[in-house]
C-alpha cells in the first residue's frame, strides 16, 4: 500500500519522495546506485502483481537470493504463496538480506526444497501475486503503486495529456512515466501533491499540474556529460 510523499506505505512501493521543485525530463535519469530500491515491472497480466524476482542459489542447503520489490522487502515472505510463471505456487521463508548487498535484495528459503539443485531451476523467475488478494485501500489517499499504471492523466481543466505507463524510482523518488496523448517519447513527472494534486484511481484518471515543458525534448547534454 503507499501514499503520495509523506506518508508510510507497505506493499510494492517506495519511500523517499522528491520534493515540490524537483525538475521533470523527458531523458530517462542514469541507473541507480546499488543501494536505491528498484521499481517493480509491470506485470504482464494486469490481474496479477510482481513482488519479486528470484537469483541464483545461495550455498548448498536451498537458499536463494531474490530481488524483492515490496515496500519493505523482507515483507514479501508474509504474503503467503506465490505464483511462478508456468502457474505453480510456491512460498516463501526466513527472508533476510542479502550481506553486502542492496535492501532490496534477499537471502530465502523456498518451502518444500532444501537442496540447490532444487533452487538452480528458480533462476530469473518472477513471483506475483493476484491483485485482489491484495484487498482494497483503506483511505482516500492510499493506493497500491501498480494500480496507477494505465490511468489517464489530466490537467485542471480536464484535458487529456496522456497515460501512465510505469512507476519508476532511481533512487530520489517515486516518478510517473506519461506516454504523450499526442505521441512521442515519455516523460517523467514526480508523483507529489504539487504535480499531481488530485487521484481518481475510481474514475481512471489523475489530476496533474505539470510544468508548460514536460513533452519538450530535451535539450544537449552538457560537454562533461559522461551519459
Amino acid at each position: 500500500m503507499a501514499r503520495r510523499p509523506g506518508s508510510s506505505f507497505r506493499g510494492p512501493a517506495r519511500p523517499e519522495p522528491l520534493g515540490a521543485t524537483a525538475v521533470t525530463s523527458a531523458r530517462k535519469p542514469a541507473p541507480a546506485k546499488a543501494s536505491a530500491p528498484s521499481a517493480p515491472p509491470a506485470s504482464p497480466d494486469p490481474n496479477l502483481v510482481l513482488l519479486g524476482e528470484f537469483g541464483r542459489p545461495h550455498g548448498l542447503h536451498g537458499e536463494v537470493r531474490l530481488k524483492s520489490y515490496t515496500g519493505d522487502p523482507t515483507a514479501i515472505a508474509a504474503y503467503g504463496p506465490l505464483r511462478l510463471p508456468d502457474g505453480r505456487m510456491v512460498e516463501l521463508e526466513d527472508a533476510r538480506q542479502a550481506p553486502g548487498g542492496s535492501p532490496d535484495l534477499l537471502i530465502v528459503r523456498v518451502k518444500g526444497i532444501t537442496h540447490r539443485s532444487g533452487v538452480e531451476a528458480l533462476s530469473r523467475l518472477t513471483l506475483a501475486i493476484a491483485r485482489d488478494k491484495l484487498g482494497q485501500a483503506a483511505e482516500e489517499d492510499e493506493f497500491f503503486l501498480t494500480d496507477l499504471i494505465g490511468l489517464t492523466v489530466v490537467d485542471g481543466s480536464g484535458t487529456a495529456l496522456g497515460t501512465i505507463v510505469a512507476v519508476p524510482n532511481y533512487g530520489g523518488g517515486d516518478l510517473l512515466e506519461i506516454r504523450p496523448a499526442a505521441g512521442g517519447p515519455t516523460a517523467l513527472l514526480p508523483f507529489t501533491k504539487a504535480f499531481v494534486p488530485s487521484l481518481d484511481i475510481a474514475g481512471g484518471r489523475i489530476v496533474a499540474d505539470p510544468p508548460g515543458d514536460l513533452f519538450a525534448p530535451p535539450g544537449p547534454k552538457p560537454a562533461d556529460d559522461p551519459g
